[in-house]
């Protein structure tokens, strides 16, 4: 009998805008909107769930958030736009660590996913080589 094959997400490695954007909306889709909960049909992701677990799950939602900020940097992006993403980051981590409410508002405000949004009208004016059609 055959094994069953993993899927298998190859991304790329190089500090090219659209190799960077690649990594970063891989990042965003596990961190924002990976798992569907069934029966509501709402998406959910890796901070949400993590976020669940006390003080370590919100360390680690931190600093993978964290890291896109980080790759944001290595595009060139100006120093304003960085501190409104390292915002985010922080106010998400300010809410997760009430408890309840902190994972509640995990649902709700999607750090990452606004982040992402910063990072991509960055590279549709910068780079428009590199422009995704969003569905």
């Amino acid at each position: 009998m055959e094994k069953p094959r993993r899927m298998q997400i190859e991304l790329p490695i190089g500090n090219d805008p659209a190799s960077v954007r690649r990594r970063m909306e891989a990042m965003e889709q596990l961190l924002e909107n990976a798992f569907v909960v069934p029966g509501i049909n709402f998406r959910v992701g890796l901070d949400a769930i993590v976020g669940l677990v006390p003080v370590l799950g919100d360390l680690v939602t931190t600093a993978m958030g964290a890291w896109l900020v980080w790759e944001a940097r290595n595009l060139g992006m100006p120093k304003w736009k960085l501190w409104r993403m390292a915002g985010n980051v922080a106010f998400d981590t300010a809410l997760g660590a009430v408890p309840l409410v902190g994972d509640a508002a995990d649902f709700m405000f999607r750090s990452n996913t606004r982040n992402m949004k910063i990072v991509r009208r960055h590279l549709d004016k910068h780079h428009p080589a590199q422009r995704t059609i969003d569905q």
